[in-house]
C-alpha cells in the first residue's frame, strides 16, 4: 500500500469539519552575497561510471539563485551539468577553471581534494 506523502505521520482521522493539517511551508533562506559564501570545488567519479564531474558545494541560498550559477558555470567551461540537492555538477574537470572565475566574480572558493 502506498504512502500519502501529503498526510504527516501520526494524523488519520479527524472528527472536526472545519480540520485543515497545517503543512509547514518551506522558507528559503535569504542568499548570502559572495563574499559570505564558502565554497568548495571538488572532483568527483563515484557512481558515475568512471566520468569525472566538478562538484561544487556550499552555496547558502534560494534554488533559483543556485540554478543561475550552474547556469554561468556551464556556459563558461562549455559543458553540461545539473544543479541539484545544493550541488553544482559540471560533466568533466574544471576545478582551476571555477576556482579562478569564482574568486574574480567575489566568491570565498577553495579546490578541495
Amino acid at each position: 500500500m502506498a504512502k500519502n506523502k501529503k498526510i504527516p505521520v501520526g494524523v488519520v482521522f479527524s472528527t472536526d469539519p472545519t480540520f485543515e493539517f497545517d503543512f509547514g511551508t518551506e522558507e528559503e533562506i535569504a542568499t548570502l552575497p559572495p563574499q559570505q559564501q564558502n565554497l568548495k570545488v571538488s572532483l568527483d567519479k563515484k557512481a558515475r561510471a568512471g566520468k569525472q564531474v566538478s562538484l561544487i558545494t556550499g552555496f547558502v541560498g534560494t534554488q533559483d539563485d543556485l540554478e543561475t550559477l550552474g547556469k554561468k558555470l556551464k556556459n563558461l567551461c562549455g559543458c553540461g551539468g545539473s544543479v541539484k540537492d545544493g550541488e553544482i555538477l559540471l560533466q568533466g574537470d574544471f576545478r582551476e577553471k571555477v576556482v579562478t572565475w569564482l574568486t574574480a566574480q567575489g566568491y570565498k572558493a577553495k579546490k578541495v581534494g
